[in-house]
C-alpha cells in the first residue's frame, strides 16, 4: 500500500513537473511555436513517454485545471441545498482569490488565462473539460434530464462570472476594485439559480 502510494505520488509529481515546463515554454514563445519534442527534451523524457502521460499537446496545459473537473460534483454530494452549497463554495473562492473564479491578478495567472483563452485549440479543449464537469455535476444531482438541465445552467453561471472577473482584471482593473462587484454578481446569479431550480432543494 505504501509502495503504491509512493508510486502514485511520483506519477503525480511527473505530471506536474512536465506540465509546468510545458506551460513555461508556451508562455515564452506561444503554444503553436513549441513542438512537443522540445517539451519532452526540456523535461528529460522521451516523446513517447510524454504522450503516455499527456495524450494530446493541449493536455500539457489543461492539466492545471484538471482537478476542477469534478469540483462542483464534489461540492453538491449529499448537500440538502446544492445551489446554496455551490454559492458558498464560489464566494469562498472569491474570498481566497482562487484563479478559477477569475478574481486573481497574479501575473502568472493572467498569462496562463491569456494562453488558455487566446489559443483556439486550448479553448476547444477547455470546452470539453467544461462538458465533463457538467456531466459529473448532472450525475451528482440525480442524472435525469432535470439534473442535466440544472447542471448546464449552474456551469454556465460559474463560467460567465469567472470570465467577467478575468476580463476586467486583464483589462487593467485591480482585484480590490473588481471584488465587491464580483461578490454582488455571484450573489445575484446564484439567487436566480435558486429561484429557477426549486426542485433541487426538494429532491435532495
Amino acid at each position: 500500500m505504501g509502495e503504491m502510494g509512493l508510486r502514485e505520488r511520483k506519477k503525480q509529481r511527473m505530471y506536474q513537473d512536465v506540465s509546468d515546463i510545458a506551460v513555461r515554454l508556451f508562455l515564452e514563445r506561444g503554444f503553436d511555436a513549441v513542438p512537443v519534442a522540445e517539451v519532452a527534451a526540456a523535461a528529460g523524457i522521451s516523446k513517447p513517454t510524454l504522450f503516455r502521460y499527456f495524450p494530446a499537446k493541449e493536455d500539457l496545459v489543461l492539466h492545471r485545471i484538471a482537478d476542477h473537473e469534478t469540483e462542483a460534483a464534489r461540492v453538491v454530494a449529499g448537500a440538502a441545498d446544492p445551489v446554496g452549497a455551490l454559492r458558498r463554495h464560489f464566494l469562498a473562492g472569491l474570498d481566497r482569490r482562487d484563479p478559477v473564479t477569475g478574481l486573481n491578478d497574479h501575473p502568472e495567472v493572467l498569462a496562463f488565462h491569456r494562453l488558455l483563452y487566446g489559443t483556439p485549440s486550448l479553448a476547444a479543449r477547455a470546452y470539453a473539460h467544461q462538458e465533463r464537469s457538467e456531466a459529473a455535476l448532472a450525475e451528482a444531482l440525480g442524472g435525469d434530464l432535470d439534473a442535466r438541465l440544472a447542471a448546464g445552467q449552474i456551469v454556465a453561471v460559474q463560467r460567465v462570472l469567472a470570465l467577467e472577473n478575468w476580463r476586467r482584471i486583464a483589462a487593467g482593473e485591480s482585484v480590490e476594485d473588481v471584488a465587491p462587484d464580483a461578490v454582488r454578481a455571484a450573489e445575484r446569479a446564484f439567487g436566480r439559480l435558486a429561484e429557477a431550480l426549486p426542485e433541487l432543494r426538494s429532491a435532495h
